[in-house]
């Protein structure tokens, strides 16, 4: 049997890079999963950036309304 913890949500909706990937940024500091909202079109590419230093694995999307939602693991 697995035990599976549910992801800490950071919603940046409204927010202006580089605002959600340093909302990002702390939130993993303390957990291992992060599911990050934002509307910034420049955060998929922060947030990939911010991985990618780090080491930590992105699966994201973006809705059709511009919505972008990644989850964000070490």
């Amino acid at each position: 049997m697995t035990s599976e913890r549910a992801a800490l949500v950071v919603d940046a909706r409204g927010m202006r890079c580089p605002w959600p990937a340093l909302r990002l940024a702390r939130a993993m500091r303390d957990a291992t999963e992060v599911v990050l909202i934002a509307d910034d079109p420049q955060a998929g590419r922060e947030v990939a950036a911010l991985a990618a230093e780090h080491g930590w694995r992105v699966d994201g999307d973006t809705a059709a309304d511009g919505e972008g939602r990644w989850r964000v693991s070490r």
